[in-house]
């Protein structure tokens, strides 16, 4: 695997913390950036709080994850990188690295090793999905509906099929303002097989009979860009059923205690991690290459299941998994891995969407304007 020269000539400073701390050779700030909310709840509590205490150093948020990849595209032109660590789902990632604006890294070099004595890469294994690519979580796209809504009479929804059909259930939908999960939604809901649905994709028509299934709703619909509006639209009563982060959805249900439930069915399965712009000085790459080592290993990757119910991508995380760190709730019902809740799943193809985004965002938003 290859390294940028940045990272080969930073090396040295990504074990000890502590005497390149003495020598003044990390930086004293970071700007992480991630996707506000619960999730940012959850990262703040796992990792940055720990870090922030052991170190001292500065953890600055920025909830700016949805812009990711249009924003180091613009950091990179301007040679400006302010982001320290940016939190992307794989495909950006993918897309990020193909366009050298993440660093790729060794993950056997930079991340620890798990607590059961695996190899970093073979704790993460298939979680690896690019050389730039350092896995948190495996979290779903899925719905949540209002409970009190439902018609009398009527079995609740179950899944991504029911947003569509308005006639049994009326009312406002909320769905992400891009095109990733909504269009394969919309061909499987519109009988697409689901091993066809990406080769369908690839063509004019397969596009054409997906916007013309999204235009059923289109004007129902409300179009959310940040994963925290669909919970809060929810606990509002602004809607009747909404995508968003199956954690999303946890916070409302089980900590705010809204009148909400789960349509699990055709969930989309996703993986979430970091990514570290290139471009950054020594003193920032080694506070970066630091804080990851830590932020990444065996314990805080169980420690964030404690708050937010999205699985840890390493494979010894998943044994010190057990309840809510403040409800006591047991945590394993209310991740989309449950098999309760995984019965039908839809896994996102991070690499296609990495070659067709750029396409189908110009598409998409194209649409949405008519």
């Amino acid at each position: 695997m290859k390294f940028t020269k940045t990272l080969m000539a930073t090396t040295a400073l990504t074990v000890a913390s502590t005497a390149a701390i003495a020598d003044g050779h990390m930086a004293n700030e970071m700007t992480i950036v991630s996707w506000g909310g619960a999730y940012s709840a959850s990262q703040q509590a796992a990792y940055h709080d720990p870090y922030m205490e052991m170190t001292g150093v500065t953890i600055i948020n920025d909830e700016s994850s949805s812009e990711a990849v249009a924003k180091l595209r613009a950091m990179n032109e301007a040679g400006n990188i302010t982001w320290d660590l940016v939190d992307v789902e794989a495909a950006d990632a993918i897309r990020l690295c193909d366009e050298g604006l993440a660093m790729e890294i060794d993950a056997d070099e930079i991340l620890a090793p798990g607590d059961d004595g695996s190899s970093a890469s073979d704790d993460f294994g298939d979680m690896l999905v690019s050389d730039c690519f350092i896995p948190q979580i495996v979290f779903s796209t899925t719905f949540g509906y209002r409970t009190d809504m439902v018609p009398e009479g009527v079995e609740p929804p179950t899944g991504a099929c029911d947003v569509f059909d308005l006639e049994t259930y009326p009312g406002k939908r909320a769905l992400n303002r891009n095109p990733i999960a909504n269009m394969e939604w919309a061909l499987l809901c519109d009988g697409v097989a689901y091993e066809d649905v990406y080769d369908m994709l690839e063509t004019d028509e397969g596009q054409a009979q997906a916007f013309a299934k999204l235009d059923v709703i289109k004007d129902e619909t409300i179009w959310w860009t940040a994963g925290a509006e669909t919970p809060q639209l929810l606990a509002d009563g602004e809607i009747f059923m909404g995508s968003t982060y199956n954690g999303r959805l946890f916070s409302v249900i089980a900590e705010q205690g809204q009148p909400v439930g789960m349509a699990w069915e055709w969930q989309m399965f996703d993986l979430d991690g970091w990514v570290i712009p290139t471009g950054l000085s020594e003193e920032r790459l080694a506070r970066v290459l630091d804080y990851v080592r830590f932020a990444t290993d065996t314990q805080r990757l169980a420690d964030q299941a404690k708050y937010i119910s999205y699985g840890p991508a390493r494979a010894s995380s998943a044994p010190l998994v057990s309840t809510h760190a403040t409800l006591g709730i047991d945590m394993a019902p209310h991740m989309p891995t449950d098999p309760n809740n995984a019965e039908n799943t839809f896994v996102n193809n991070y690499e296609w969407w990495a070659d067709y985004r750029d396409d189908l965002d110009a598409k998409f938003q194209s649409w949405l304007a008519q």
